[in-house]
């Protein structure tokens, strides 16, 4: 599965692992890197690790948005991530092109995972058994993205990308998707379905999404995001 793996979703645990802190991140993920693109870069590349022995060779992009990038301009998320297909760590199509990724709500890829995305061990981001969160199902779906429906930067306001992944501290609120819908019909969008309280580091601990707290988990999260590689 090797050769084809080149998507997922950064999993709680990883995220904790990398991080240091139960909290993770939160909207600071330089990870050692002069922005925060290039420490997301660097996390999705060892967290791809973590789910597959070899994978840590490949290039590896966060599907993250920011108002002012490496070079000095805004970056959209859907320009990082090549042209495709992507599929996960046991070699199911999540999309075979750029116009599937953004064809609706869901990528139009596999059924079995297209309503429960992947993160890095092959695992349903929704269920993610006892190397996870939890052995039941938790209310883990907001997914940093920073983006609009398309996967373009969502708002022009800094803030709201946590000052482009840098800032525990930014008073913005960022944009989110969902890794898993939250019913047949609210909360579908993989990419862009609602901002989330703030960008400090926490996670949702009632499992409920009760929205109390300013921290990037607190509507039913940990500050995840989604990761694609290049071919």
């Amino acid at each position: 599965m090797l050769a084809k793996f080149s998507f997922f979703v950064t999993s709680l645990p990883s995220i904790a692992a990398l991080s240091g802190k139960a909290e993770g991140f939160g909207g600071d993920l330089r990870f050692g890197k002069a922005d925060g693109l290039s420490g997301a870069d660097e996390i999705c590349r060892q967290i791809a690790e973590r789910g597959l022995r070899g994978a840590g060779q490949k290039q590896w992009r966060a599907f993250l948005s920011v108002t002012k990038g490496p070079e000095g301009a805004a970056v959209n998320a859907r320009d990082r991530i090549g042209t495709g297909p992507w599929y996960d760590r046991l070699g199911r199509v999540v999309s075979n092109d750029l116009a599937g990724l953004f064809a609706g709500d869901r990528p139009a890829g596999d059924m079995a995972i297209v309503d429960d995305l992947p993160n890095e061990n092959g695992e349903p981001n929704h269920y993610v058994g006892p190397g996870g969160l939890g052995a039941t199902a938790v209310d883990d779906h907001d997914t940093l993205t920073g983006s609009d429906a398309m996967g373009r930067l969502r708002s022009t306001s800094a803030a709201d990308t946590c000052n482009d992944w840098t800032s525990t501290t930014a008073t913005g609120r960022p944009w989110i998707g969902h890794s898993w819908p939250r019913s047949a019909s609210m909360g579908r969008s993989w990419v862009s379905d609602h901002q989330v309280p703030g960008c400090i580091a926490g996670v949702d601990r009632t499992l409920g999404g009760t929205g109390s707290g300013n921290c990037v988990g607190c509507s039913g999260g940990y500050g995840g995001f989604f990761c694609f590689a290049l071919p």
